[in-house]
This record gives C-alpha cells, structure tokens and sequence, in this order.
C-alpha cells in the first residue's frame, strides 16, 4: 500500500518513521508528475518544495497554526498532505481543485494567494490579531519564495514585523533562485550566491555540536577563557555576516537561521522546531531548494524549470498535443524586436516575466536595452517614467491582472508627468484555469479613468503591428495595447474605414450598429452576419483605437437604433459604458447594449466555456439584439442576457 494513501491529514505524518517519511517524499514527487502531467499546473515549484512543506507540517499544527502561501502557486504538496489528493485529477479544471489555496476547500487554506508579495502582511496581521486575543500557543508561518522578497511590499511588512516582538511568527524564505526565470536584484544575488557557501557547513549537525564543543574548552581556561571565547564568538558571527545574508535581517532585528538545505528533511525540521519554541519575536528561516526537483525534464529546463506547464508527457516533459499555435504573445514579441532593430530609444521593461510576456527575442538581441526588475510592478512603471523622461520609449510587458498593482505609478509618474510610456497587457480578458485573481477584467475600468491615456485593443496581427508602430511614437502620454492569452485569431479585413472607425460588415439599412473591440471583432462580426440572416439592418465596427472614443463612433452611435458593445473586460467602467457616457455628454442620443464581464469575481474553467456562461457568445448577443428591435423595447422581455449582459 503506498504510503500517500494512509495521509489525510498532516497529523498523520507525524506517525512515520525517517525512512517512510524519505519513501513519502519520492511517492508525492510521483504524484504531483503524473497528475501535473494530465491538468497542467505550476509543477516545478512544487517538485521543489516536498521536503519543506513537509517539514512544515510536522512541526506546527495546522490549521491552528496557519500557513500561508505567498502567491500560493507553491501549496499543491499543502493541498496533498490535508486531504485533498484524491481530486488532483480535477486541478485547475472548472468545478475542481483550485491552482491556489481556496478557503472553499479546506480549513488549511486561510489565504487565497495568488499575486505574490503580500503573505508577510496577513501573516503579521494575523499574529497580531493572535496577540491582541491572548491566543499565544499559535504561531503564524508564512512561506516566502526568494522571488516574491523582489517586491516592496515584502519589505514594508518586515519594516513593521521588526518592532513587534510579541508576534509569533516564522517566515520561511523558499529559495529556489528563481521566481519565474532566475530571481534578479541585489537582494536575491545575496540570498542565493552567499546563501550556497555556507549550506553545506552550517546544515550539518558536527558543525553545531563543533561550535558547542570549544565554546566548553575555552570557556573553562581560566583568566582568559570568557574573554577569548567573547572574541571568537564576535569574530564567527563577523565571518557568518560577510558570508550569510542574515546580517540584513539581523539589522531589522528578526532572529534568522540558515541557510537550510531545503531537501535535508531533518535539518529543516531542527530549524523549524528551533523557530517554534523560540519566544523572542518573529524569526526567519532561510531554507535553499531546487525547483522542479526530482523531474529530469523540468530540472534541465534553464528557462523557467517547469513553473507552469500545460499537459505533458510524465517521462519526458514533451508537451502534449497538437503543436501550439502562434498567439498574442509570440507577434508582439516579433514585432517589439523588429521596431527595436530600427529605433535604439526603445527599451523593454517587465517584472519578472520575460519570456511569458514575449520579450525573450528583443532581449537576445538588446540585452543592454532589456530591464527585469523583479516582482515590482510599481517600480517597473515608475522606472519607465524616468527613462521616458531621458529620452527613451520604454514599453512595459506585464499580464493584464498584475498592472493593478501599479495603477497609482501609472496614474501619477507616467500620465502626470505627460510621460510616454507604453503598456503591452497579455492575458486581457478571461484566461481560464488560474481563476478570479488572474482574468484580465480589472485594467479597461481602471485605465478608463487615467487622462490622456491612449487604448488599443488590435483585432488581428496586422492591427497589432500597426497600434504598436503608432504607440512607440507617443510621446507625450501613456498608451495600452491589449490581448488575450488566446492563439492569433485569422485576419479580419476592413470593408471599409468611416472616419477613425473600421467597418468590417455592413447590410442593409443599417438599424443595429455593433461594435467590437480586440479579438471580440470576430464576434461582433457572427452576431451581424446573424442579424442580417434575420432581415435586420446591421453594421459592424471596430475602432481600433478604443480610447479616447473616437467622435466617429459616437457620431456612428447616434445613428442607429440600437448599440450593442462587445468587450473582453469588466463592464463596470469598461469600453461600452465609456462609450455611452461620451454620447451622453456630446449630447448625442443613443441606445447602448453592452455585453462583457460581469463586475464580480469569476472562477476557474475554459475561456470559452466561461464565456457561454456569460452570455458573451455571439449566438446569445444575437438572439438579445433581434428580440430587442424587433419588440421595439429597450430590453426583451424574454431570452434576456443575465450575467453578461448590462443595459
């Protein structure tokens, strides 16, 4: 009987002998590849935090004492060991196991993490709430990736961890040198490089019993004994500051240990317990581990170890399939690299995702001219600004959900400032599998409010090259292209072009004006060819360049009928109810319709499964657009639109 099957909850593991607890860890490593291989998922990072989270469970109690996952793309072994591990089949599939903690699952999950750099505050929030309540038999654990340390927000939770000693709390820093791609800066060089030079010593328990040995021998010389052993104390600790990074953490005043060997499961759970027991505030755990642990394939992968992968062949990592698609983020890449052959003022800038926001090709070619920064969206964006401000185009590569965190920058250093700077968001839209923290549905409500700013949501490739060509040479703002994570769709033509706005079907006359925006074009397109198969009147555009709306546009809405707005973001403040607003302060009457993402939050599943869901399938848009002229009224009385649909 495999030994996975006798865990169903991490109290079991305390049960097991060091031999069954090595066989565990090699079954669970089994485990997470074959099921991985099937669902897709973050595998390398999990392959390599086995011997952690296992280490982890057996000294503190969850969920009494509660775990906390930065980013949360590392807690599948978390999901196995508290009871979950017979619905991996389901991972990130829609009504399964989530691809993060989910409070819906389990009581071990206490935070839903998913975008990385905040576990610190709700682990300090909580130990302080803990505190507050007199309950100090619960210790608070936040596991930290090296990668999610690049962020500020780490640092502003350990600036005030440091002044409260009260906090039972153990911050285990998971270095693995990498968050997608190799972890950059100056702090993840010190943590990783230095880090190595001393794991080999200092896990080793001869080292520990060494030093305990001559502190005994010096201390018993008579005269000179305290004073020397005073000396070599001040030196070792002066040795493990020039060679360990614990001398930053030391300087905040928070107890460190490590580094760890992150797969020596008896040295992590001697650290560990030293943590637990140790009452005079919060202490760090340094612990070194190797993503993708374990898997030859993903262990040779040098570009990112397997963080994410879809379905793969469980021996070689060979992706499964047919043989994918050129998408969004493949043109884009081709095309930033072309226009940075011919134009050196442009620079590229993303945070810590470089190849999955394709700026792999621009830079091999411009390396000098290629800046990841980390997981520090708020310093990628005012970083661009001030190279805008000496003279360089910086375009800014990051996925659509992730730009939230740096609405403000954009707001106040770049648009502020008249700064051109240019957003190149993927992932816009519905993206699927990794559920409501990561569809890209926020950035059009958000960005809508930012004056000055300039939106593209480009149709096809071609239109992508051209809003592409046209943004690097703004110069006195920000401008947004935007995409989603779907494959290229195949190029739609323009019948015609009516002022600014591209006409791209038209027939008859004209009662319905239907407008759509980015890859949503296409289905503008099925519900006007439907339209005119019912006899109605109908005319599809595409304005290309969505903000500002265009006086065409408003001038094209006035003279329908009825408008129905197509977009693959939030309806709330999004391009539809933009639209509408801008007639109404034209003074322009006009009946807008609009069709999008509803404004809550939306679970994991297909991206054209959710859609049908929605009501934003082009089938549902026409069926809501013939009812509604052919009734006369402004909303049908039957076959209404639910979710999707806002009037």
């Amino acid at each position: 009987m495999p030994l996975l099957d006798r865990i169903t909850q991490p109290a079991d593991l305390r049960d097991l002998k060091p031999a069954e607890l090595d066989r565990l860890a090699e079954e669970i490593r089994a485990f997470l590849i074959e099921h991985v291989a099937r669902t897709g998922g973050h595998l390398g990072p999990n392959l390599g935090a086995v011997e952690l989270t296992m280490a982890i469970h057996r000294v503190f109690d969850s969920p009494r004492d509660p775990i906390i996952f930065d980013t949360g793309h590392q807690s599948y072994v978390h999901k196995i060991l508290t009871g979950r591990q017979d619905r991996f089949d389901t991972l990130r599939q829609p009504g399964g196991l989530s691809g993060y903690p989910s409070r819906a699952e389990s009581e071990h999950d206490w935070v839903e993490s998913s975008h990385a750099s905040s576990s610190l505050s709700w682990a300090e929030g909580l130990a302080k709430g803990f505190a507050l309540r007199e309950e100090d038999d619960r210790t608070v654990v936040a596991v930290v990736g090296d990668g999610s340390l690049t962020g500020g927000m780490t640092w502003e939770a350990l600036n005030n961890i440091a002044v409260q000693p009260e906090l039972r709390l153990v911050i285990v820093v998971n270095d693995n040198g990498r968050s997608y791609t190799p972890t950059i800066g100056g702090l993840a060089t010190r943590l990783r490089g230095l880090g190595q030079q001393l794991s080999a010593i200092r896990t080793d328990r001869r080292y520990e019993r060494s030093l305990a040995a001559i502190k005994r021998w010096v201390s018993r010389t008579p005269v000179v004994g305290e004073p020397t052993y005073g000396l070599m104390h001040g030196v070792k600790a002066g040795v493990k500051d020039v060679l360990a990074p614990q001398g930053m953490y030391s300087d905040l005043g928070i107890k460190y240990l490590g580094p760890i060997d992150g797969h020596d499961r008896e040295a992590l759970e001697r650290a560990l317990e030293q943590a637990r027991r140790f009452t005079g505030g919060p202490v760090i755990v340094h612990c070194l581990t190797e993503k993708g642990r374990g898997f030859a394939a993903a262990e040779a992968n040098e570009e990112d170890r397997f963080h994410a992968v879809g379905p793969i062949d469980q021996v070689t990592g060979v992706p499964l399939g047919s043989v994918p698609a050129r998408t969004w983020t493949d043109a884009f890449g081709e095309h930033l690299a072309r226009i940075g052959a011919t134009d050196d003022s442009v620079v590229a800038i993303t945070a810590a995702m470089l190849h999955p926001t394709g700026l792999t090709r621009f830079a091999r070619h411009f390396p000098h001219r290629t800046f990841d920064v980390g997981i520090a969206e708020q310093h990628a964006v005012a970083s661009a600004a001030g190279l805008a401000r000496a003279g360089l185009h910086p375009v800014v590569a990051l996925y659509s959900t992730f730009l939230n965190r740096a609405f403000d920058q954009v707001l106040m250093d770049v648009a502020l400032h008249g700064e051109g700077v240019t957003f190149v968001l993927d992932r816009a839209g519905i993206t699927g599998a990794d559920g409501p923290s990561h569809h890209g549905m926020w950035d059009l409500g958000l960005l809508g409010m930012v004056p000055g700013l300039r939106l593209a949501a480009p149709r096809d490739e071609q239109r992508l090259q051209e809003a592409l060509e046209l943004a690097v040479d703004i110069d006195d703002g920000p401008s947004v292209l935007r995409f989603s994570k779907d494959p290229l769709p195949a190029p739609l033509p323009t019948l015609r072009t009516d002022g600014e706005t591209d006409v791209l079907f038209e027939d008859g006359d004209p009662r319905v004006l239907v407008v759509g925006w980015g890859q949503f074009a296409g289905i503008a397109v099925e519900v006007g060819t439907r339209l005119a198969q019912q006899g109605i009147g109908v005319r599809v555009v595409d304005p290309v360049w969505a903000l500002p709306v265009s006086a065409d546009l408003i001038r094209l809405a006035g003279a329908h009928e009825l408008v129905v707005t197509i977009e693959d973001g939030g309806l709330a403040g999004g391009l539809g109810s933009r639209l509408a607003q801008e007639c109404r302060l034209a003074g322009v009457r006009a009946h807008v319709q609009e069709f999008g993402i509803p404004q809550r939050f939306i679970e994991q599943g297909s991206r054209p499964g959710i859609l049908a869901d929605l009501g934003v399938t082009a089938q549902q848009i026409a069926r809501f657009a013939t009812e509604a002229v052919l009734s006369g009224e402004a909303e049908p009385s039957i076959g209404k639109i639910e979710t999707g649909h806002h009037g």
